[in-house]
């Protein structure tokens, strides 16, 4: 399944936009609209999980330019991967009567409380990129009425992507099923992140016109270090795979995997890694060197920051209902075109 053209992708949004909220009590606060109705400054919080990441720098200055058209006061938080803080800041923002919460969890776990929290004080709340559960900790089992309203990609339609370009480079390199392993990693409690690598691997076969090769899940806490020590220690077990097809929940799995196969000996010539985010995957293509990131779907969160705060601001001030997902468009990047796109790689 490929992603639809940046024109599909606009009409895409324009109807889920047109959705009604989800019922998970997170209907528009009375108090907040009439507020901004009556000309008052409307204010957000926007709390969001790994503020130092290229991924949620980009979305923390497109929610802050959306903010300076509307004339919206937004307050960007950095939770980084504090569950705690999530829960103290957002009662700081409630503390602060700020009008609408927009939130990217550090883990699913803590949504309850947080929807508890928002629900109790009558604050609008919406998350953006994760997936929260209004009353369970986990997003997966969630009955879909009781998922919070949400801005930010299509998981499935995301790893689709990444895994068909995979496959079209499988197919390119003329491999052999028989000698090569597919690596999935990520962090396996996190919704979006399984959406995306269980859309990948179906992609990669109807991509590259193969069917059973070896699939390996590795379990990783999303972040490079965590994905190359997980990836080595499962390449010390298969050494009888010469080519290996790095995928990942984002740019941190594939990058760290990418790493622990060339570190390991394995060649650029017989690795593929797909990235998802761009941010990292850019840096190996800045070197000019050789490298298995072959290519990366560049999800670009300033759009993301955007649209989310002129969804909290359209229910703040008009009481427009939530859309249950709203998505932003995202594009295939690699060494060719990355630069042309717009991608900015992490420090």
């Amino acid at each position: 399944m490929i992603l639809p053209s940046t024109r599909a992708a606009a009409a895409f949004l324009t109807a889920a936009l047109a959705l009604a909220a989800c019922s998970s009590g997170q209907e528009p606060a009375t108090g907040a609209s009439s507020r901004a109705a009556a000309g008052v400054k409307t204010s957000i919080a926007y709390l969001q999980k790994q503020g130092d990441q290229e991924y949620f720098i980009g979305e923390a200055r497109g929610a802050r330019d959306k903010a300076a058209e509307l004339g919206v006061d937004l307050q960007v938080v950095d939770l980084g991967e504090d569950a705690n803080k999530a829960v103290t800041e957002t009662q700081a923002a409630i503390g602060k009567k700020a009008g609408g919460i927009i939130i990217v969890v550090p883990a699913p776990a803590v949504g309850p409380q947080i929807v508890q929290l928002a629900k109790d004080a009558g604050v609008p709340l919406l998350t953006s990129d994760d997936q929260v559960c209004a009353d369970g900790p986990d997003p997966a089992a969630c009955d879909p009425a009781e998922l919070v309203p949400r801005v930010g990609f299509s998981g499935a339609q995301m790893g689709a992507s990444v895994g068909a370009r995979a496959g079209e480079e499988f197919e390119k390199a003329g491999w052999q099923k028989a000698d090569t392993a597919i690596i999935t990693a990520w962090q396996q409690d996190v919704t979006v992140c399984t959406d995306r690598v269980k859309a990948a691997v179906p992609a990669f076969e109807a991509a590259a016109g193969v069917t059973g090769v070896k699939v390996i899940e590795v379990g990783t806490d999303n972040t490079p270090t965590g994905a190359q020590d997980k990836v080595a220690a499962t390449i010390s077990g298969n050494r009888s795979v010469k080519n290996w097809v790095m995928l990942g929940c984002n740019d941190e799995n594939v990058s760290g995997g990418v790493t622990a196969m060339q570190n390991a000996g394995i060649k650029p010539a017989n690795i593929i890694g797909v990235g998802l985010g761009a941010y990292l995957a850019c840096k190996d293509w800045n070197s000019g060197k050789p490298s298995g990131m072959k290519a990366a779907l560049f999800i670009n969160g300033y759009e993301v920051g955007r649209l989310a705060v002129q969804t909290m601001y359209d229910t703040m001030k008009n009481g427009t209902a939530m859309p249950a997902e709203a998505f932003a468009p995202t594009k295939m990047v690699d060494p060719t075109n990355w630069q042309a796109e717009g991608v900015k790689c992490s420090a």
